[in-house]
């Protein structure tokens, strides 16, 4: 009798189908309630365009840009293991660091320019610039301890033991613009995680200011 075994096929392909159709249902309602955790309350305001979080995210995203490419020409070419593995962990968390800042701007729904860079900084007492007023672009790379294109360039030309003093010179340099950054959010901003992140840019760059300082006197590097 072969036409009776052939007839619960239909039946379970149906199962089946009716398993996959529950399972994406659970699947999709589970995604909405993880994304509506993450939903920031409508009573709780979002960073400005013209606040210290999106400057400092802004800014901050320019400054960690030159880091990163710095610490990679010098691990691409240092023979110091040391220097090697610290330009490593300076580019992996200033490059997540500029991720997470990136995505602050695109969650708040601003622009990821705007302003003159570290116009959000006048506000805070003991980190303005100069008279107050408005930076040119070049000032403001100067205040943010930024290497010029030519000390980029000597970096680029420059090898062995004269290749890592420049790094070490031109980084430290390069933080200690960075921490008034940090300060000055810590100062005038609100948004808990940005808060977060820029106290452990002080913290974290502190000690690597420290750490650079004492490669200086081993490799004797010299001003």
């Amino acid at each position: 009798m072969t036409g009776g075994s052939t007839a619960p096929a239909p039946s379970r392909s149906r199962w089946i189908l009716w398993v996959l159709v529950a399972l994406a249902i659970g699947a999709l309602a589970f995604a909405i309630g993880r994304f509506s955790t993450f939903a920031p309350a409508a009573s709780v305001a979002l960073p400005g365009t013209s606040s210290p979080e999106a400057g400092f995210a802004r800014d901050m995203q320019v400054h960690h840009t030159q880091a990163i490419e710095m610490a990679m020409e010098i691990y691409r070419k240092t023979d110091d293991e040391e220097l090697r593995i610290l330009s490593y962990d300076i580019a992996t968390a200033q490059a997540s660091q500029k991720g997470e800042m990136y995505d602050w701007l695109v969650k708040w729904g601003l622009p990821q320019s705007g302003g003159p860079m570290m116009q959000w900084m006048q506000d805070a007492d003991g980190h303005a610039h100069g008279d107050g007023g408005v930076l040119t672009a070049e000032e403001a790379r100067v205040a943010m301890g930024m290497a010029s294109n030519a000390e980029l360039a000597d970096l680029s030309a420059a090898t062995g033991n004269e290749a890592d003093c420049l790094f070490l010179d031109l980084m430290i340099r390069h933080h200690q613009g960075a921490i008034p950054m940090a300060e000055a959010l810590l100062d005038l901003g609100s948004e808990e995680r940005a808060l977060a992140v820029a106290q452990s840019m002080k913290t974290g760059q502190t000690a690597e200011i420290d750490a650079m300082q004492a490669m200086q006197s081993r490799l004797a590097c010299t001003d």
